[in-house]
């Protein structure tokens, strides 16, 4: 388990950039609109063949023209998940309003999560070998098949040089690795601009590890439901620019909300079974990294998949440290299905504009509250909610657990010595 310093010395982190491709729109006008109205795009799976499997359903981000964010990197040499990373940055960067000649010359750390890196790729290279052996495999194919492209191609993309580049394969959890991470270079001024979060596209491989362990729904994503059978399978990608106070308020950026701490633990319970302990061991390190007491959040962005063992052991969890002051918990997989790597990233963003917008996105399909998951998960409609500190958790196979804590800035007041 690793621990960071308590309330974490240094410079204040502030999120100046959101970037979005999602199964709820691109961009985060359309993102912010979706989680406000309790949307979601449930609809049979199309990028590969799902026959033989009785339920189909997911998450995918249709009508994406990769061509419209991505200039100066060969589309085609690009996988989908590269294509979601590098369009998010882009997007990122814009919303910003950081001139790129600016970026170019400043110390950049871009840090990519992801759970199957390009497994899309990797699926379609085995079905060209089993048709035809291995001769039938595509040179194409294969160079796009690289993980590390997930962060090098943004590098490549944005034509950066003066930048460290990292792919974080923690899996569901990855997103808010990544932020941790840049929080922490940003923080001990060994970066100037991050760019980092998590991607991840739809494939064979993770649908049916899923399937195979009866984890995925028929219809639609239920967290905390009584009646909750499972996820969805989802993609996108969600990347988010940090800088410190300092530099955001001398060039006049917007603020979307402050870094305020992270925690990260692993706790080996199980491959793939989430424990309750560990899972409440990684909030109490978020908090005293960030700070923060129990009382003072507003809002648990849940990881919230759905699931029977995850729904009831992350409740059980948030109402073991958080007691009588439990804050209401929400899942975005509701409407985002489980975007695997890009899963905390996206519900980063969902709580940063929930901070700045003043309102709460709704857990929606739900219908009665699961007695083993006793939270307020903001049923079906968004509420209006003035938020001040927000909670963003992930949790990956392996015991693998991450949280992230995000405040509103409402500007300055005495540094942090």
């Amino acid at each position: 388990m690793s621990e960071q310093s308590s309330t974490a010395p240094g410079r204040r982190v502030v999120i100046t950039g959101c970037g979005v491709v999602s199964s709820l729109g691109t961009g985060i006008d359309e993102f912010t609109a979706a989680l406000r109205a309790g949307r979601s795009n449930v609809r049979p799976i199309s990028v590969f063949d799902t026959t033989g499997f009785e339920h189909t359903n997911g998450c995918e981000v249709i009508g994406f023209e990769p061509e419209r964010w991505i200039r100066n990197v060969d589309v085609d040499s690009l996988g989908r998940a590269s294509r979601f990373s590098t369009a998010a940055a882009r997007l990122a960067v814009a919303d910003s309003g950081i001139d790129l000649d600016v970026l170019r010359e400043a110390r950049c750390l871009l840090s990519v999560g992801t759970t199957d890196g390009e497994s899309h790729e990797l699926d379609s290279m085995v079905a060209l070998e089993i048709a035809g052996g291995p001769e039938a495999m595509s040179p194409r194919l294969a160079r796009r098949t690289s993980a590390g492209r997930l962060a090098t191609s943004i590098a490549h993309e944005l034509r950066l040089s003066n930048v460290e580049v990292g792919s974080i394969a923690t899996a569901c959890s990855a997103g808010n690795y990544a932020i941790g991470h840049s929080f922490d270079a940003i923080r001990l001024g060994e970066a100037d601009f991050a760019l980092c979060g998590g991607a991840d596209a739809v494939c064979r491989k993770t649908f049916t590890s899923f399937y195979r362990l009866r984890s995925i729904a028929p219809d639609c994503c239920r967290p905390f439901d009584k009646n909750r059978q499972g996820i969805l399978t989802g993609e996108g990608a969600g990347i988010l620019m940090l800088e410190s106070l300092e530099s955001a308020t001398a060039r006049g950026a917007r603020i979307y909300g402050e870094v305020l701490g992270y925690g990260l633990s692993c706790d080996a319970h199980h491959p793939v079974a989430p424990h309750q302990g560990g899972i409440a061991r990684c909030m109490e390190l978020a908090l005293a990294n960030a700070g923060v007491k129990p009382a003072e959040v507003d809002l648990i962005s849940a990881h919230g998949t759905g699931t029977h063992a995850n729904d009831k052991t992350e409740a059980a969890a948030i109402r073991e440290l958080f007691g009588d002051d439990t804050p209401r918990v929400v899942s975005m997989k509701s409407m985002l299905g489980h975007s695997m790597g890009a899963a905390s990233a996206l519900a980063a963003i969902g709580c940063s504009v929930a901070i700045t917008e003043g309102f709460i996105p709704p857990t929606i399909n739900h219908v009665e509250t699961d007695p083993e998951c006793a939270v307020d998960c903001v049923p079906n409609v968004a509420v209006e909610a003035d938020l001040r500190i927000v909670q963003n958790n992930g949790w990956a196979f392996g015991g693998n657990n991450s949280v992230v804590l995000i405040g509103r800035y409402d500007g300055p007041r005495e540094a942090v010595a």
